[in-house]
């Protein structure tokens, strides 16, 4: 029954309205959730080839693209053919087995060998990683699948530069000749060669572009490229540490060995730590055996600078039960005696010597004789991607001086202990291996070895190298900035 004063017309008018908004309403439902509908639609399709290109440019990148500078032959392969035709030995060692009274093996090398091997010196041998980096460059492209690095051919299309110079080799052969010229220029055939190569690089286009910051240099010897270390300063240097680079302080002064770079031109924020290469073969783990001795040392007892806590601590050592300290180095003569010492000893002393580290630290990773590191100031290869206390012991020099703590503390370590770091040392072995095994190091690298993670530690300074050139390209002419990489 309708209210007395509505009349039944205006009652269905109303009504009528009433539907009418009710279906307007629904009908701008429809329409909003179809309209987001599409949109959404739309948006799901056509952000897709965006995303996938976003993900494709991510995967494009997991490269380091390296352009390799034009130097002459005589430079790297050439100065390997020079080397083996040499008939003089290295006047440092008592036999050098690359230079044999017999000829006829080091002159073989010379002959239509376009990749001659590195020396097997074992002075010159620990240096060498500057020979298997070039291998890997310098391999066929369908060859080099497991290798990090992408050789281009248009300088355009580099990341970094690299420059294929032996200079540990060339830096060698001089102080091997025993002549005294190395300190001079006058009469020093790698000063001559230094030269060449940093006239080449430095009237080069690519080095005006950046001012040598994305050009990389292989200086493994601490006095490789002695006499131009200020000149090739900016550059991405790979080093096997830094201590023969620092300033030499007022106690050392006089010492015989060459000066070294000063600590403001290398740092771990522009240079690369690279392994030396080891000496000694890999034992795998599950060859491994039951080591009798506690500790084990093997090397020159006598060392300058830094390498004064090895003489304080062989006097601590030498008499101690369980400890072997012996004089020498793993050459030819002394090289199964040190296999056989790693293999059967628990721990493997590396104190500093000249340098923070050596070869020693690696012969021992391969023969699974946990590192005994005694060395303040040392800077270790692919810290980022290895933890070293996993299986090395860190020890303070001044408690290494400690009388009777360091055999005491060694002995403290449980078997669970030392076999968890064998186990881990068994994982990382090759981390560490630069000899792909191939002749003339050409051939493919091993993927989780040494040269694909030197290239992944270089592949990492990219946005620093590319920050650096961009503040020098807006520096004002004439102004001069100093360098600043004291900083770690």
């Amino acid at each position: 029954m309708l209210p007395k004063n509505i009349a039944p017309t205006t009652f269905a008018i109303r009504r009528t309205q009433l539907s009418c908004y009710i279906v307007s309403i629904f009908l701008a439902f429809v329409a909003i959730s179809l309209l987001s509908s599409i949109s959404f639609h739309f948006y799901s399709t056509s952000s897709q080839p965006f995303l996938k290109s976003q993900t494709h440019i991510n995967t494009a990148q997991t490269s380091l693209k390296v352009y390799v500078a034009n130097l002459p032959r005589s430079l790297n392969y050439g100065l390997l053919e020079k080397y083996w035709a040499s008939p003089v030995p290295d006047s440092r060692i008592s036999s050098d087995p690359d230079h044999p009274k017999d000829q006829t093996k080091a002159m073989a090398f010379t002959r239509g060998t376009k990749f001659p091997p590195y020396p097997e010196n074992p002075v010159i041998k620990q240096y060498s990683a500057e020979y298997w980096i070039l291998g890997d460059l310098m391999t066929p492209e369908a060859s080099r699948t497991n290798s990090f690095a992408k050789r281009v051919f248009d300088e355009s299309e580099a990341d970094v530069f690299f420059v294929p110079f032996f200079a540990t080799l060339s830096a060698e052969m001089e102080l091997g000749r025993g002549k005294g010229t190395f300190r001079k220029k006058e009469g020093n055939e790698d000063y001559q060669r230094q030269k060449e190569v940093l006239d080449f690089v430095m009237n080069s286009e690519a080095w005006k572009r950046s001012g040598g910051r994305d050009h990389v240099f292989v200086l493994t010897d601490p006095v490789a490229m002695w006499h131009v270390k200020a000149e090739i300063a900016p550059a991405v240097l790979l080093v096997v540490d830094f201590g023969g680079w620092y300033r030499l302080d007022s106690k050392s002064s006089k010492s015989s060995l060459p000066g070294r770079i000063q600590h403001t031109q290398v740092s771990v924020l522009k240079d690369v730590i690279v392994p030396y290469t080891h000496l000694l073969p890999p034992l795998p783990l599950s060859e491994n055996m039951k080591r009798h001795t506690l500790l084990y040392f093997k090397g020159a007892k006598h060392r300058q600078r830094g390498g004064a806590v090895r003489e304080k601590l062989w006097d601590l050592l030498v008499n101690e039960p369980g400890v072997i300290m012996e004089e020498g180095f793993p050459n030819a003569t002394g090289r199964e005696q040190s296999i056989k010492g790693m293999r059967t000893s628990e721990f493997c002393l590396h104190p500093a010597g000249d340098t923070p580290t050596s070869c020693r630290l690696f012969d021992a990773i391969q023969s699974l004789c946990i590192p005994v590191i005694v060395s303040d100031s040392i800077e270790l290869p692919f810290e980022g991607m290895v933890d070293y206390s996993e299986f090395s012991i860190f020890v303070a020099t001044s408690d290494a001086l400690t009388p009777n703590w360091l055999v005491h503390h060694l002995r403290s370590i449980s078997e669970r202990q030392k076999d968890g770091f064998r186990r881990k040392m068994s994982m990382i072995q090759p981390m560490f291996w630069l000899d792909n095994g191939q002749p003339g190091g050409i051939g493919p690298v091993h993927p989780d070895g040494a040269v694909n993670h030197i290239w992944r530690k270089v592949h990492q300074k990219l946005p620093m190298i590319r920050e650096a050139i961009a503040r020098e390209k807006r520096r004002p002419a004439g102004v001069s900035v100093p360098l600043r990489c004291q900083c770690t």
